[in-house]
């Protein structure tokens, strides 16, 4: 599936992806307001399957998982920067979010056509013909998110350990 890159910059905190005085209204509401001191038009211009690319700090700030939730509401396949804040980062993979780095993300333009390979570790300009590697994420992770974040993949480990006593 071919989506659009949304190229940000550094340190983009939780509150600039999940603005605090929409906290109030839910998640659904929250998400009609992501990203929106940083790219106005976000909302209202991105798909399904699209592609946040950010630099450093992507996430640092407040620990609301919130942020990585309204993404993921929005339908981004994924987030690709080159650092993470770490409780951003957990929270994602916790809820389904990929999340991966990349040394260089200095081929990539707002708005390039990109295809995001989550399990092969790679995100392909596709009309670039380029593809730019990512540090792979581990097994159990990358099972995690195929389970769709932490609370599904616990509850399919757990019945598989009870079937297996039955």
């Amino acid at each position: 599936m071919t989506a659009r890159a949304f190229v940000l910059g550094d340190d983009v905190d939780t509150d600039q992806i999940a603005p605090g005085q929409y906290m109030a209204g839910g998640i659904e509401a929250l998400a009609r307001h992501v990203l929106e001191s940083q790219r106005p038009d976000f909302v209202q211009t991105v798909k399904p399957g699209d592609v946040v690319v950010a630099g450093r700090n992507f996430g640092m700030g407040s620990s609301r998982e919130q942020a990585a939730e309204a993404l993921k509401l929005l339908g981004i396949a994924g987030v690709v920067a080159r650092s993470f804040a770490g409780i951003f980062y957990r929270n994602a993979i916790n809820l389904g979010l990929p999340v991966l780095i990349a040394d260089d993300l200095s081929a990539i333009a707002d708005g390039d056509a990109v295809n995001l390979d989550v399990t092969g570790a790679r995100l392909r300009l596709t009309d670039k013909n380029i593809d730019i590697a990512l540090e792979p994420l581990p097994d159990n992770l990358k099972a995690m998110l195929a389970d769709g974040g932490l609370v599904p993949h616990l509850k399919k480990r757990f019945a598989a350990e009870r079937k297996e006593h039955l």
